[in-house]
């Protein structure tokens, strides 16, 4: 793609240094509509710390985020959910002995009456996922008790 056309998400100058490594030295990438991309490289090359900086895990120590051509501030998750990015970890990031409509409404839980969680409404939002990818999934087991694969 050109550069003619804007960024989805751009990435300048991002520099993130932890106690005695520099995890992130000026990177600068950009992200069109359309296009995918896979970060490639030894282990320890920075690749995590990246990603976990554009979805507000860690701040950056230099550089910006730019969202369609607008300078963000992405201070945690909510943030990037917010502006429309995700990000599937690459270890496992779910609570075993939570179902699994729990984990998958984590952080977004359907409420009732504006303060208790709506387990009904996360069950049936899980149901219908899975339905419409084809998953064959229980939302009501405990995801220590299912297999990785489910």
């Amino acid at each position: 793609m050109t550069d003619s056309k804007l960024p989805i998400v751009e990435l300048k100058g991002i520099t993130k240094v932890f106690p005695g490594v520099v995890a992130n030295d000026n990177i600068s990438i950009k992200f069109y509509p359309g296009e995918v991309h896979a970060l490639l490289g030894e282990n320890g090359a920075g690749k995590t710390t990246l990603m976990n900086i554009l979805y507000g895990l860690y701040p950056p120590d230099g550089g910006q985020i730019l969202v369609q051509g607008k300078p963000v501030a992405i201070e945690n998750p909510n943030d990037a959910l917010s502006l429309g990015i995700g990000m599937v970890h690459q270890h496992f990031m779910l609570v075993p002995p939570f179902t699994v409509a729990e984990n998958i409404v984590l952080g977004n839980e359907p409420k009732k009456r504006r303060i208790f969680l709506d387990m009904d409404k996360a069950i049936a939002d899980v149901e219908e996922l899975s339905n419409r990818f084809g998953f064959q999934v229980d939302p009501r087991a405990k995801v220590q008790d299912i297999s990785v694969g489910m």
